[in-house]
């Protein structure tokens, strides 16, 4: 064969694989976007706060009157 017919099968192999992988590449599908970051229960802690709060009140109160 001659040895200019070859480069042209070569050069037509790389020129279709490289389409195929181009097309490849942009069929993927894209990732899910982020979740959303949990939130932190605040009702707890803030009850207890609160609580603690008004026992040391009134505890200032009643100390307050003696």
């Amino acid at each position: 064969m001659n040895n200019a017919f070859l480069w042209v099968i070569f050069i037509s192999l790389i020129i279709i694989s490289l389409i195929i992988s181009v097309d490849v590449v942009y069929s993927q599908t894209p990732p899910p976007p982020p979740s959303k970051p949990a939130q932190n229960p605040i009702d707890g802690g803030l009850i207890l706060l609160a609580g603690a709060g008004g026992a040391y009140a009134i505890h200032k109160l009643r100390d307050k009157k003696d």
